[in-house]
């Protein structure tokens, strides 16, 4: 685990079994604690504990404090034990209430309202069928809140009864015909309820009748809809609904608004809408990717921050003089593409050379808590906070433009993130790295494999592939990490907590799968190619024909320097090509593809409908699209183009989970980080005359939705991460490269032990 740098579950177990009482929960995670700081050295903010969670409601008397057990031993834990985080199984605590789901939905709800408040940092739990803590009728709420935290002895019997009432089919999750006794309810109440329940149907018949009774249109916002969306915050924040829900709702509050914008216009002595701050959002320079950035912002944007938001690719000058003349309060970077986080030091360093004192918020992909710390905040004087995602992201603005909390936060943050710096060095100084010679000496033994020789040489260019082909081949598991929300498909479809919102998601996705193909939303184009290789050390060797005479290309690796134990060898990618002095013809292939075309225009139909929740469906829609074709092609590559694996015959799940012979790493990835190296392979497969992808200034493929990579054949070939590379490695890759060391620096900032 130190190794490769993983985080840790510790269960309260020791020599004397599980962990019961708050006791024995705490004196175990604090010995376990101990030993992993003190003894092994383990960061600390990689431990998660679980405390184990029992049943309740069992009828027996020593389980009736089990729930609060839990709750008062997270709370010691997260006291005592700095960083450390806290996890559980969730749908133990309602095991008594097997076969009673809109109980069991409640318990949970219930459980985690008071397990999160006291410092419970995850869960395992379907939170597509957890209820929502506000909605959960009162007589059942009482009754549960009075078994989770033990409020009296006949709470066990007053729950049993009152269960009965709500035993129907066993789950709350089946869609029901819509209630319409809200239709009746004075219009802020109805405002609110379409907010939260992220219903469109009605909002501008309601919007309006709200106008009437208003004294300005303004007051619209400012009041029924914002104490709608208040709601929604709150809710969200608690953990009471999740990320769909919230953009569902954010769709709702953008409609309302764009009615009353042209009764604001006609009223300008209506004066401006007060709101919570006003805060920049952009992709840096270099970089397409943005939905996590949307997301970020549509929540915000819920709760009453005004967003600026550049879109993509926004260079440093641009995000400033914007910055400027916005008076904006803070300014928030975003990224994917590891070039972004070179990116983002140049913002910060920016910031400071001109002058600046607001915040800044940092988040994306490749961003991390320990970059922002040891790369970007050293170069601003101003706050520098990194957010882990949407959820996160209101607290941290809320904090950062509080006159009563921004100091004690800040301060807060600067002295976690010296911590972290100091952590970081010490890390660095353990590990243990080879000389590149010592690395090269133990390079992986290609041995006396026979390479097959592709069906053609040269490229194959795809037009107009069918997207219905593609659905099969769609790994789901990711789309759901997309909207934030965690569980494997298709698992996460009858999951205790997202279950129930989850299938909601998956039903709208596949609404919009049908019109994508159906009505061509987008257009799918791919190239291939196969290419005489040999390699030379630690390059690849492509050559113009199978007389291997004239060099095409020299495509440029590098090799783990980390010291691994005994048997495991120091892997580069050319180490699963054919060397040269073997005698052996090898070959390499290369591809790119996209499901992007046509993306653009149904973005902006979306944007001037004021649905973000069909926008960032169609982006996530169209990335798995992209990744499914990446995935078919590679079929079609090793059984037919290729055809070393003529044979295979895998399902989906097989795979997803690349059970395959032969990889297809990516440039800017693990295996080859250099995201320079993608420029030779658009070069040699012709891509953007080929498919219409193009390539950014940092490497970025546009539209973002597009896979490129490299096809090695080799039966032993397998993904890896090339880690830290030392001085030596960087002078060498840089000479074989011709470049400049600081511009291999440059590029390779991330992966540097030095």
């Amino acid at each position: 685990m130190h190794r490769y740098g993983a985080a840790v579950i510790v269960m309260a177990f020791d020599e004397e079994g599980q962990a019961d009482t708050k006791a024995r929960k705490v004196e175990i995670c604090q010995r376990a604690y101990k030993i992993l700081t003190e003894q092994v050295g383990f960061p600390p903010e990689d431990i998660i504990f679980d405390p184990n969670i029992f049943a309740i409601a069992t009828g027996i008397e020593e389980h009736n404090n089990y729930g609060v057990d839990f709750i008062e031993a997270t709370r010691e834990i997260k006291r005592t034990l700095p960083y450390a985080l806290i996890s559980g199984g969730v749908s133990n605590v309602s095991f008594s209430f097997r076969g009673n789901n809109p109980v069991r939905e409640a318990i949970h709800a219930v459980f985690l309202y008071h397990a999160i408040q006291a410092g419970m940092s995850m869960g395992i739990v379907n939170a597509g069928q957890l209820a929502i803590y506000a909605d959960i009728p009162e007589d059942l709420r009482d009754a549960v809140e009075d078994v989770v935290l033990n409020r009296h002895d006949g709470g066990t019997e007053k729950l049993l009864e009152l269960a009965e009432k709500y035993r129907g089919d066993g789950s709350s999750s089946e869609v029901k015909k819509e209630d319409m006794e809200w239709r009746g309810w004075p219009v802020n109440k109805r405002l609110e309820h379409a907010l939260v329940k992220g219903i469109t149907d009605y909002i501008d018949e309601d919007t309006e009748q709200a106008r009437l009774e208003a004294e300005r249109p303004l007051h619209v916002i400012e009041g029924a809809l914002m104490d709608g969306m208040n709601v929604v915050g709150d809710l969200f924040g608690a953990g009471k609904m999740f990320l769909p829900q919230v953009v569902k709702s954010a769709r709702v509050m953008k409609k309302a608004v764009a009615y009353l914008m042209p009764f604001m216009e006609a009223d300008k002595a209506g004066g401006e809408r007060q709101t919570n701050g006003k805060i920049l959002m952009a992709t840096v320079k270099g970089d397409v990717h943005d939905i996590g950035k949307n997301i970020v912002g549509v929540v915000l944007q819920c709760n009453n921050y005004e967003v600026i938001d550049l879109g993509v690719m926004v260079p440093a000058e641009k995000i400033l003089q914007t910055a400027r003349l916005e008076n904006v309060d803070i300014i928030g970077l975003s990224g994917l593409i590891t070039p972004s986080l070179d990116e983002m030091v140049h913002v910060a360093k920016e910031m400071q050379r001109q002058g600046f004192t607001i915040p800044l918020m940092i988040g994306g992909a490749t961003t991390s808590r320990a970059h922002t710390a040891v790369k970007i905040e050293p170069h601003y004087q101003g706050a520098t906070v990194y957010v882990t995602d949407a959820s996160r992201g209101v607290g941290v603005a809320s904090n950062l433009l509080s006159h009563e909390l921004k100091d004690d936060f800040v301060n807060s943050v600067r002295e976690e993130y010296e911590e972290v710096r100091e952590r970081h060095k010490g890390r660095e100084a353990k590990t243990k790295q080879h000389s590149l010679e010592e690395a090269r000496r133990n390079k992986f033994n290609w041995g006396n494999h026979e390479p097959v020789k592709p069906s053609f040489l040269g490229i194959k260019v795809i037009e107009r592939f069918p997207l219905d082909t593609l659905v099969w081949y769609i790994d789901w598991t990711p789309f759901f990490q997309t909207w934030e929300m965690a569980g494997s498909y298709p698992k996460i479809l009858d999951d205790k907590v997202v279950g129930v919102e989850a299938r909601k998601l998956f039903d709208d996705a596949q609404v919009m799968l049908k019109k994508i193909i159906s009505e061509e939303w987008l257009s799918a184009r791919a190239v291939v190619g196969f290419f005489p290789a040999n390699s030379d050390g630690d390059d690849v060797i492509v050559y113009t024909d199978d007389a291997r005479k004239q060099r095409l290309e020299t495509l440029h690796h590098l090799r783990q320097q980390n010291v691994k134990a005994p048997g495991r060898p120091n892997y580069c990618l050319s180490d699963f090509i054919a060397p040269i002095d073997s005698g052996k013809a090898d070959y390499i292939g290369a591809f790119a593809v996209t499901t992007g075309i046509g993306i653009e225009e149904k973005l902006q139909q979306f944007e001037q409908d004021h649905d973000d929740y069909s926008s960032i469906m169609l982006k996530a829609l169209a990335d798995r699209l992209a990744e499914a074709f990446a995935e078919y092609l590679h079929e079609v590559v090793r059984k037919d183009y290729w055809g070393y694996a003529e044979d295979e015959m895998y399902d989906p799940g097989q795979l997803i989970k690349e059970a395959y012979q032969g990889i297809r790493p990516a440039p800017g990835y693990p295996a080859c980080p250099d995201h320079t190296e993608k420029g030779k392979l658009f070069e040699l497969l012709n891509v953007t005359e080929n498919t219409s992808i193009e390539l950014t200034e940092s490497y970025a493929m546009y539209p973002a939705s597009a896979v490129s990579g490299w096809y090695f054949s080799h039966p032993e070939a397998q993904y890896f991460n090339v880690g830290k590379i030392d001085r030596d490695q960087l002078q060498d890759y840089a000479r074989r490269k011709n470049i400049a060391e600081e511009v291999a620096e440059r590029w390779l900032a991330a992966h540097l032990h030095h």
